[in-house]
C-alpha cells in the first residue's frame, strides 16, 4: 500500500503547482484526441441525414440500428477500458483508444452496405465511449484544482471545432465524390487519420502521478511529480485555503463511511448519465431526421446540422471562464432547462433564421452540460477507482444513447416532432429533479 504520508505529499505538491507547459501540452494533445472522438459521434448526425433519403435510404429499423450501434458499443468499453486505465495507467489506455478508434473507423469507411457499416460503428463505439471519461479522469488527476474547469473546458472548446470540420467537409464533397468515393466515406477517413496521428503523440505525455502513487510506484510518481515542478509555469494556479484541503475528498472517515458514500454518488453519477442522452445526444443525432421529415432538401439539411456544430465551440469557450466560479449542479440545472428551450423552438419551427438559432443554442448548452456533468462525476470519486466509476457511470450515458433512437425515431415518424421532443423534454427535467438530491461538486477544491 503507499505510504499515506507520501501520498498526500503528492497529492498537495500537485494542487499547488500553477499551470505548466507540461500541463498545457497534456491539456492540447487531450483536446485534439477529443475532436476526432466528437467528429466520430458527429459523423451520427450526418448518417442519419444521408440514409434517410435517396438514394441511400434504408428502412427506418435498419437506421435506428446504425444510429445505436456507436453507443452499444460505448456501453461495453467505457466501463471495460476505465478498469484497465486504473490497473495500467491513464496515458496507455489513452494512446490505445485513440489507435483503435483510427482502424475501425477506416473499416467504417470502406463498408460495402449498411450491416457492415452498422458493425463498424459498433466496434468504433467501444472507444469512442471510453475517451472522454477517461480524458477527464487524467486531466483531473493532474490539474491545479482552481484552473481545473477552465482547462477542460478550454480542451472542450478546441475539441468541438472537430464535428463542423467533419460535417462541411461531407456537405463539400457530397456533389463532388473525389476518387469516386461517397462524402461520409471521406469523413470517416479523415478521422481516422487525426485519431492515429494523435494517438501516437501520446507517448510523449506524462502519466499521472497520483495514479502512479496509488498504484504504488512512488518512485515513478516522484520523478513524474518532479517533472511537472520543473516544467515552465505559464499561468498562475492561485491559492489553495486550508479548508478548501482539509475538504479533499474521501480524506476523512472510516472506510465503510467512504464506501456507502462512493456508492451513493454512484448512484447518482449513473442516473444523471443515463437520463443526459436522450436529449444531448439524440437531439444532433436526429436533428438531421427532424428536418427531412419537415421536408428539407438533404444539401440543406447537412448546411443546418453543420451550423448547429457551432454552438457548443462558442459556448464552452466564453463559459470556460467562469465554469469554476459557479456550483457545478446549478450550472447543469440552468443548462437543462435552457436545452429544453431550445429543443422546443427547434421542433416547432419551419423558419430557417429560428431553426439555425435554436439548433446552435442547443449544441451550445448541451456542450455546456455534457463536460459539467463529466467533471463533476469525476471529482467525486478517488484516484484509485477514479477511471473505472467514471466511465462505468458513463457507460449508462452510452445505453441511453443506444436506446434513443430505438424509441424517438419510430415516435417522430408516428407522432411528429412535437411529441418526440417530449420524451426529450421529460428526461432534461428529471435530471434536474435528481440534481437537487445530489451531492455537492468540487470546483476549485482538490480531489483525492
Amino acid at each position: 500500500m503507499p505510504n499515506q504520508k507520501n501520498d498526500k505529499n503528492i497529492s498537495e505538491r500537485l494542487d499547488q503547482l500553477p499551470v505548466t507547459r507540461l500541463h498545457a501540452a497534456a491539456v492540447v494533445l487531450c483536446a485534439l484526441g477529443f475532436s476526432f472522438d466528437l467528429l466520430e459521434v458527429a459523423l451520427g448526425g450526418a448518417l442519419s441525414a444521408v440514409f434517410s433519403t435517396p438514394p441511400h435510404a434504408v428502412l427506418p429499423n435498419q437506421l435506428a440500428w446504425l444510429l445505436a450501434s456507436v453507443y452499444i458499443g460505448a456501453a461495453i468499453g467505457a466501463p471495460v477500458l476505465g478498469w484497465l486505465a486504473d490497473r495500467h495507467g491513464r496515458r496507455l489506455i489513452l494512446m490505445a483508444t485513440l489507435l483503435l478508434l483510427a482502424l475501425t473507423s477506416l473499416g467504417a469507411a470502406a463498408s460495402p452496405d449498411v450491416t457492415w457499416l452498422t458493425v463498424f460503428r459498433g466496434l468504433s463505439g467501444l472507444f469512442i465511449g471510453a475517451y472522454p471519461p477517461l480524458m477527464i479522469s487524467y486531466l483531473t488527476d493532474i490539474l491545479p484544482p482552481r484552473r481545473r474547469g477552465m482547462l477542460i473546458f478550454l480542451a472542450g472548446a478546441v475539441a468541438f471545432t472537430g464535428p463542423p470540420l467533419g460535417i462541411f467537409l461531407i456537405r463539400w464533397l457530397t456533389p463532388i465524390q473525389p476518387l469516386g468515393i461517397d462524402a461520409w466515406r471521406w469523413g470517416f477517413i479523415f478521422g481516422s487519420t487525426g485519431a492515429a496521428i494523435v494517438g501516437v503523440l501520446f507517448r510523449a505525455l506524462p502519466e499521472s502521478p497520483r495514479w502512479l502513487h496509488a498504484s504504488g510506484r512512488s518512485q515513478a510518481a516522484e520523478l513524474t511529480c518532479q517533472n511537472f515542478e520543473k516544467s515552465s509555469p505559464v499561468l498562475s494556479a492561485g491559492e489553495l485555503s486550508g479548508n478548501l484541503m482539509k475538504n479533499s475528498v474521501g480524506a476523512e472517515g472510516p472506510a465503510s463511511t467512504r464506501s456507502a458514500q462512493n456508492r451513493w454518488h454512484f448512484m447518482i453519477a449513473a442516473a444523471l448519465n443515463f437520463l443526459s442522452p436522450w436529449s444531448t445526444v439524440a437531439f444532433p443525432i436526429l436533428a438531421g431526421a427532424i428536418l427531412t421529415h419537415k421536408g428539407f432538401r438533404l444539401s440543406d439539411t447537412l448546411l443546418y446540422v453543420g451550423v448547429a456544430t457551432f454552438g457548443p465551440i462558442v459556448g464552452v469557450f466564453v463559459t470556460a471562464f467562469v465554469v469554476d466560479r459557479v456550483e457545478r449542479r446549478v450550472a447543469m440545472a440552468i443548462c437543462a432547462l435552457l436545452m429544453a428551450v431550445a429543443g422546443f423552438l427547434f421542433v416547432s419551427g419551419n423558419l430557417p433564421l429560428v431553426l439555425m438559432i435554436a439548433s446552435v443554442a442547443f449544441g451550445a448548452f448541451s456542450a455546456l452540460y455534457i463536460p459539467t456533468l463529466t467533471v463533476y462525476c469525476a471529482e467525486l470519486f478517488p484516484t484509485r477507482t477514479r477511471a473505472a466509476s467514471v466511465a462505468s457511470a458513463w457507460a449508462f450515458n452510452r445505453v441511453g444513447a443506444a436506446m434513443a433512437p430505438f424509441v424517438l425515431l419510430p415516435l417522430l415518424r408516428s407522432s411528429g416532432a412535437t411529441m418526440m421532443f417530449a420524451v426529450m423534454a421529460a428526461a432534461l427535467l428529471t435530471g434536474v429533479a435528481i440534481l437537487a438530491m445530489a451531492p455537492r461538486g468540487r470546483a476549485r477544491q482538490p480531489v483525492e
